[in-house]
């Protein structure tokens, strides 16, 4: 029983240094130099190994995605639990994701622009997903007045992933952000809270 044990800690832990390197190197190279075979070379064991943990470079980019839906949601409720009042809530929410956007770019695009093989909207969806949606929802709810709360928080969430794409690709100028986000709270806050 030790030894099944000991194998399965070793092969957990060969997986999370695939899933760090794959994100480190994302991060520097982007996540067009993250390659199943610069990933071996990387963690120095072979190509076979790798494809003994995860199907290829999208099933990789998805343990990458998981890891960040986690640390996402962890910031959000962070954030918003740390606020005092509804609206203040939303704010903190709202820097906490675009924050997050900006200074883990690599990890951002693997979670929302990239092809991985995780279901959104659906409540089979993973848990990660619904924990962090449940965290945006959390702030937004208390403001949706005769607005259906789902249906505000995901449209809260689609403007806060535009505003971070646009920003980051230089369509919006950066040095506004604090403006923009500050009229988004105010348009879904008013006379709410």
């Amino acid at each position: 029983m030790a030894t099944g044990t000991r194998r399965e800690r070793e092969r957990a832990q060969r997986e999370e240094l695939i899933v760090r390197a794959a994100r480190e190197l994302a991060e520097a190279e982007g996540w067009e130099a993250v390659t199943t075979r610069r990933l071996a070379a990387e963690i120095e064991y072979s190509q076979p190994v790798l494809y003994s943990h995860f199907k290829g470079k999208d099933a990789i980019m998805t343990a990458v995605a998981a890891e960040g839906f986690g640390e996402l949601a962890k910031e959000v409720r962070a954030a918003r639990t740390a606020a005092t009042g509804a609206s203040e809530a939303l704010a903190a929410v709202a820097a906490a994701y675009t924050d997050f956007a900006r200074k883990r770019p690599a990890l951002y695009d693997a979670m929302f622009t990239h092809t991985v093989e995780v279901q959104f909207a659906s409540e089979d969806g993973p848990a990660y997903l619904r924990e962090g949606f449940g965290e945006l929802l959390a702030a937004v709810e208390p403001l949706a007045g005769d607005d259906d709360p789902g249906v505000l928080t995901e449209t809260f969430w689609a403007s806060l992933h535009g505003l971070a794409m646009l920003e980051r690709s230089g369509r919006l100028p950066a040095a506004w952000h604090d403006e923009r986000l500050g009229l988004l709270i105010g348009r879904f806050a008013v006379g709410k809270g």
